[in-house]
C-alpha cells in the first residue's frame, strides 16, 4: 500500500499537471468497492468544478475543487473536495483521451484541457470519496513537534511499531516507514510504547521525519505496483537498511536481519543495534 512519501510524490506530481484544469464530467464504472460515497454524489460534486489544489492528506490524496468562474486560488476556499485513496494498487493517470482504457478502471473524468484522468485499480482496494473540510484524523508526521510526539505514546501499552502504524495518532506512517525509523532509531519493533524513554522518542520522531523527507526526495518506494503520477517508479527501496532483507546482514553490524509478525503485519529489525 502506498504510504506517505508515495502519496505525497503522486499528489505533487498530480498537482503540477492538473491544477487550473476544469472537470467537465465524470464517468464511473459499475464496481460498487470504490466508491465510498454514492456515484451520484461523486459525479454532482465533480463536473463542472475546477481543481485548485492537489495534495496529501494522511495517506488520502485530495483535490480542492471550485465552480469553474472561480479564477484565483487565493480569492476563494476550495467548496468541495475529492478524495482518493489508492489503496493497494490503485493508479491515478493523467492520459490522451485515445489511449486505451486499461482493465479495472473506474473512474474516468473529461479535464476542459482534454485529457483524462483515470483511476485505476486491479484489487479494488482503493476508495473515491467526497467531501468538505475533509480531516484524515491523526496528527501530520512531517510537522509534529516532540511534546505532541512524546504524548502520542505515553502510558501506551502497544509494541511502538503497532503505534507508529495507527492511524489516529500519526497520518501517513507505514509498514516500510515504521521499520526504517525504528531501525535507525535504535528501537525493537516489539518493545511497548509506554517503556521508551523521552530520549528515545526524540530520537525516534527525528528518525521519521528523515526516513519520511529522504524518500519523498527519492520518490517513495517501488515494491510491486507503486508509480508516480509519471508513471515512473521510486527509489528509495535501494536504501532500505530493514524492511524486506530478512536473513541478509544487517548494514551496520552484519547481524542477520529478523522478521517478525506484530499483529499481523511483517516487521524487520537488527537484533543487535535495537534494544
Amino acid at each position: 500500500m502506498p504510504e506517505l512519501p508515495e502519496v505525497e510524490t503522486i499528489a505533487r506530481g498530480l498537482h503540477t499537471r492538473v491544477s487550473g484544469d476544469g472537470i467537465e464530467s465524470i464517468w464511473l464504472g459499475g464496481k460498487p468497492e470504490p466508491l465510498k460515497s454514492p456515484a451520484h454524489e461523486i459525479a454532482a460534486t465533480l463536473e463542472h468544478t475546477r481543481i485548485l489544489t492537489v495534495r496529501r492528506v494522511g495517506k488520502h490524496i485530495v483535490f480542492d475543487l471550485a465552480p469553474n468562474n472561480v479564477r484565483s486560488k487565493k480569492a476563494q476556499p476550495a467548496q468541495a473536495q475529492w478524495i482518493v485513496h489508492l489503496g493497494m494498487t490503485g493508479r491515478l493517470q493523467v492520459c490522451d483521451p485515445q489511449s486505451e482504457v486499461l482493465k479495472h478502471t473506474h473512474a474516468i473524468l473529461k479535464l476542459k484541457s482534454g485529457r483524462e484522468l483515470r483511476f485505476v485499480d486491479p484489487r479494488r482496494f482503493g476508495r473515491l470519496s467526497v467531501a468538505h473540510g475533509f480531516d484524515a484524523g491523526g496528527i501530520e508526521p512531517l510537522e509534529v513537534d516532540l511534546d505532541r510526539f512524546i504524548n502520542l505514546f505515553r502510558g501506551r501499552k502497544t509494541p511502538i511499531k503497532s503505534a507508529l502504524l495507527n492511524q489516529k495518532l500519526l497520518r501517513g506512517v507505514g509498514n516500510i516507514y515504521a521499520d526504517e525509523s525504528l531501525f535507525r532509531a535504535g528501537i525493537r519493533p516489539r518493545r511497548r510504547a509506554s517503556t521508551i524513554t523521552r530520549d528515545q522518542l526524540a530520537k525516534l520522531m527525528t528518525s521519521v521525519k528523515e526516513v519520511l523527507k529522504e524518500a519523498i526526495v527519492l520518490g517513495g518506494s517501488s515494491i510491486s505496483d507503486y508509480v508516480d503520477a509519471d508513471g515512473e517508479e521510486g527509489f528509495f527501496q535501494l536504501q532500505h537498511r530493514v524492511y524486506g532483507r530478512e536473513g541478509e546482514p544487517c548494514l551496520v553490524c552484519k547481524t542477520p536481519i529478523k522478521r517478525i509478525v506484530i499483529a499481523g503485519r511483517s516487521s524487520h529489525y537488527c537484533l543487535k543495534c535495537q534494544k
